[in-house]
């Protein structure tokens, strides 16, 4: 019959077994472990340091491709503790505590001489222990306060101690509160990143999740209020609720903005938010005014995604190319999203599945990740976004690539799913 005839997908049309998706955080896994050493060195001679028992200032992080106190990194910590608790797999979890330890190590010995001489003192994860941006600490802190919170046996007491405080308390924001950027620097000027007051959507997560934690953290109320206020007040500027999906940039005071959908961003946002439900009481006055920003937004996704499973770099923008790191951000949020019930897996879970394989593929044989754009302030044009380039150094995707995997491997674990009538469907409980 004509409707049966072999179908020829460019990407494979199935959910990937549990063991093929390992094999593909596995490659993931055996680069990142191979090439972001724990291990510090001698600036000057680069001879190992084997103990340090001092805040020596000549010695660095080893280098390599990626750098272990970056926001990516924050990501990939949290991704490969996912990536522990969806295969068994303790290399994840343990690549995740070595440098969570590394790092608690380290602040204990710098945190006073930095702290004493902010501008002249040398240590290997300055940015951290003086933090100038979210950047700096949000994502980290995600990190730390998710391994602490499923019982990691480091001392995360300074490392929360330095974050924490800095992205809820420190970090610029509005007259109403939201998060924001373009505040004043040390000389008093506005920093012009690019404008005074600005919103970055990017901003959501990288600062949103950490005050949600730290409401499970300390028990106190007034973090899962200022997170959950954060969500609705970013998205009360920057939602396009006839699209669907959000702009990349809001500057207060302007009265147009730069209607320009940048994936990635709107990656980070939709990520907020499942990571803002998963601590978020259920009884919280604005939980469900989050649960449907999450639903407006992905039912807002589910119109662009491209047919073999990628979404664009300018979302609504087709000839924009396909881009890996988004891709693989929504492929994690909706699934985690379909498994706690925030979305109907008959319809999500086919483009969860679609999504991923699509995002395998770009794994290639090294476990390098292709297809990821650099990173990428904010612009007021399209070509800005078009022409940003790609690069396997771009670190940006490897932390999503290991939440999808483990989120699709939940996934598929919790519900039935199979071809019905040549379709992917999802049906009812696995027993």
């Amino acid at each position: 019959m004509l409707h049966a005839l072999e179908v020829h997908y460019p990407t494979p049309y199935r959910a990937m077994p549990a063991a093929e998706v390992k094999a593909v955080l596995d490659r993931v896994f055996d680069y990142l472990n191979a090439v972001t050493p724990a291990e510090l060195i001698n600036k000057t001679s680069h001879a190992p340091i084997a103990k340090l028992d001092k805040a020596d200032p000549d010695a660095v992080l080893k280098p390599g491709d990626f750098r272990l106190t970056s926001y990516e990194w924050g990501v990939t910590y949290a991704g490969m503790l996912a990536a522990g608790a969806a295969t068994g797999d303790q290399l994840y979890t343990d690549y995740t505590i070595k440098r969570h330890q590394l790092m608690a190590d380290l602040t204990r010995l710098y945190l006073p001489v930095v702290k004493a001489d902010t501008a002249n003192a040398q240590a290997p994860i300055k940015s951290f222990l003086n933090p100038h941006a979210l950047d700096d600490a949000g994502a980290l802190c995600m990190s730390f306060l998710k391994a602490k919170q499923s019982g990691a046996r480091v001392d995360y007491g300074q490392l929360v101690g330095v974050c924490a405080p800095f992205v809820t308390e420190k970090e610029y924001r509005l007259s109403d509160g939201t998060i924001a950027r373009g505040g004043p620097g040390a000389d008093g000027k506005p920093k012009m990143r690019p404008l005074q007051n600005t919103l970055w959507l990017d901003d959501m997560f990288m600062a949103v999740p950490t005050i949600a934690l730290m409401g499970k953290e300390t028990g106190n109320s007034k973090y899962y209020d200022d997170a959950a206020r954060q969500v609705l007040q970013f998205s009360r500027r920057m939602f396009n609720p006839q699209l669907g999906i959000y702009m990349h940039g809001y500057v207060e005071g302007m009265r147009d903005h730069p209607e320009l959908h940048w994936a990635r961003a709107n990656g980070w946002a939709l990520m907020a938010m499942v990571e803002v439900l998963e601590v978020l009481p259920k009884n919280h006055k604005d939980y469900k005014a989050v649960e449907a920003q999450l639903r407006a937004h992905a039912n807002g996704l589910a119109r662009y995604q491209d047919k073999d499973g990628l979404w664009h770099q300018l979302i609504d923008r087709p000839d924009s190319y396909l881009e890996t790191s988004a891709s693989a951000i929504y492929a994690y949020a909706l699934a985690r999203a379909v498994n706690r019930g925030y979305l109907d897996k008959e319809m999500f879970g086919p483009m969860v599945n679609l999504a991923w394989n699509a995002v395998a593929s770009k794994v290639n044989a090294k476990g390098e990740v292709e297809g990821i754009c650099v990173g990428t302030g904010m612009a007021f044009d399209p070509a800005f976004y078009y022409y940003r380039p790609v690069s396997t150094k771009a670190a940006h995707g490897y932390g999503p690539v290991l939440l999808a995997g483990a989120e699709v491997i939940e996934m598929n674990k919790k519900f039935k799913y199979g071809l019905n009538d040549s379709g992917l469907m999802y049906q009812g409980q696995q027993q």
